[in-house]
């Protein structure tokens, strides 16, 4: 079905969706304050350089689908549909300037104020979560007297888009993402990429905001690491191509979806060790580590995370649910469960502990020698049973996965807090009863 949409900001993003959209069959208004881009689009040529831009541009021109204006009222009143795409740079301090955001939504707005149909605003450009609900949404209904409803609708859609493979990108996105308040307001832009193969998701507004930023730091920290274990291996006489060759082979744990869930500190034989020897090696070469060495910073700081969260609820007597390093097994060799016990005892915190897999009795070999070099006294703090804790804490603090720990809400009394740790609770989130360490 062929969709009316106007586009604001004929800039990188705006260029690409403009032409791109009249090709998927769409009537597409470009609209922009610069009367030299709008001159270009209407003279049949892209408003930046980029293999294949030019020739759709002037396709789309030619088939009547692509026209553009400095009129934001004209672009508004001709379409149903209008995406904002343009700038958000950054400011002095870090911060993104959203005066053109809110200007283009202000005209956006008087523009709506005078039409009898529904209009959807549709925010492309990337913005941080909550710019939606307290900078477009109030700036659009201050300026055309209407309210999120029936008559005006609003919904965030990031792009995804690299510069030199913007149209490549558009045709194959990794999904097609609409945060909005409204289902039919999401619908009505899916359908805008209905010709589109890729998966498509309906979140909430803020999720969509945010996910644009994850991506992106994601993909300036993966950057960093590859530099950072690059710049190790040559120090120490090592193919640095090859190791990472067969690093991104590994699609099970490196490249992909594990350990990729918040949640608390990592721990175990392994992963603090072996960081923390890459580093020192680094460091005798003379080699700086930002990234790896802030990775151990930031995990320590995650505990403290934790612990700042339990002397927050001001309440005395606490139970630990979980104390291995990971549910199902009796590992507590760096354990960060262990440390932010550690920190509970040193402020004479009252603690009960359970852990079925963790007994005095059960223990064998290494484990067993390092709580009794490390933590022998742990044992008086250790109970038989999930109710004994449950039923004698006033904060229940649930530290790893075990199904048994998952249960426990139908024993929890009124007054007790949880600490959730693993978000054992499903999709619950963090409430004056309940908190979660990072949702």
């Amino acid at each position: 079905m062929s969709v009316s949409v106007s586009v604001f900001g004929l800039g990188y993003v705006g260029c690409v969706s403009a032409a791109c959209f009249a090709k998927e069959g769409h009537t597409v208004v470009g609209c922009d304050v610069s009367q030299t881009k709008v001159d270009l689009v209407n003279a049949g040529k892209a408003t930046i350089v980029e293999a294949g831009i030019t020739e759709l541009v002037a396709e789309m021109r030619a088939s009547g689908r692509l026209r553009a204006t400095t009129s934001a009222r004209e672009a508004v009143l001709a379409t149903d549909i209008s995406l904002i795409a343009v700038g958000t740079p950054s400011r002095s301090n870090g911060g993104i300037d959203l005066r053109y955001i809110e200007r283009v939504c202000e005209e956006i707005g008087a523009a709506i104020k005078d039409k009898t149909t529904r209009h959807i605003v549709v925010v492309r450009s990337t913005v941080l979560p909550g710019t939606t609900d307290t900078v477009v949404i109030p700036a659009l209904e201050r300026t055309s007297g209407k309210k999120m409803g029936p008559m005006l609708g609003v919904c965030m859609n990031p792009e995804f888009l690299r510069e030199g493979t913007s149209i490549r990108d558009f045709y194959d996105p990794p999904f097609t993402l609409v945060g909005s308040h409204d289902a039919s307001a999401a619908e009505a832009v899916l359908e805008l990429y209905r010709g589109i193969d890729a998966a498509s998701h309906v979140t909430a507004v803020r999720v969509a905001e945010m996910v644009k930023y994850a991506c992106n730091s994601y993909h300036g920290l993966k950057v960093g690491f590859a530099n950072e274990i690059g710049n190790i291996c040559k120090a120490l006489g090592v193919d640095s191509h090859e190791v990472m060759r067969l690093f991104c082979e590994d699609t099970k744990l490196n490249v992909s979806a594990a350990y990729l869930k918040p949640g608390f500190a990592f721990g175990g034989s392994c992963l603090p060790k072996d960081i923390r020897a890459i580093t020192h090696a680094a460091r005798e070469a003379d080699i700086r580590t930002p990234i790896l060495t802030g990775t151990l910073e930031s995990n320590q700081g995650q505990i403290k995370r934790a612990f700042d969260m339990i002397m927050a609820t001001g309440r005395k007597k606490v139970g630990v649910l979980g104390l291995s390093f990971k549910a199902g097994t009796d590992d507590l060799r760096e354990s960060p469960m262990v440390a932010l016990i550690e920190l509970l005892i040193g402020k004479g915190v009252p603690l009960m502990i359970h852990d079925d897999h963790v007994s005095s009795a059960r223990l064998i070999g290494a484990n067993k020698e390092y709580i009794e070099k490390e933590i022998p006294h742990i044992w008086t703090l250790m109970h038989p049973t999930v109710a004994d804790v449950v039923g004698a804490s006033e904060v229940v603090v649930i530290g790893n996965g075990s199904p048994e720990y998952r249960g426990i809400q139908k024993q929890l009394k009124d007054g007790q807090i949880v600490v959730d740790l693993v978000r054992a609770f499903g999709s619950k989130t963090s409430d004056a009863s309940y908190q979660g360490i990072c949702w």
